[in-house]
């Protein structure tokens, strides 16, 4: 799932709003384990374009998990 959710994310990271509803989606459906390699993984690829949208993502799921 966690390879999925990446193809995913890269596919739409051409338009911000689209970006961060796939992030928001992949951070429901994946384990603890893969959404923190898919933390990482965010971080390395998308934070020149998107820090601030992947930032606000996982400050919300932390506040949920």
């Amino acid at each position: 799932m966690l390879e999925f959710k990446k193809r995913v994310l890269q596919k739409v990271s051409f338009d911000l709003e689209l970006f961060e509803k796939e992030l928001g989606k992949a951070a429901k459906w994946l384990l603890d384990e893969e959404l923190e390699e898919l933390k990482v993984w965010c971080y390395e690829t998308f934070s020149e374009k998107y820090k601030s949208i992947i930032d606000r993502c996982f400050n919300e799921q932390r506040m949920v998990g």
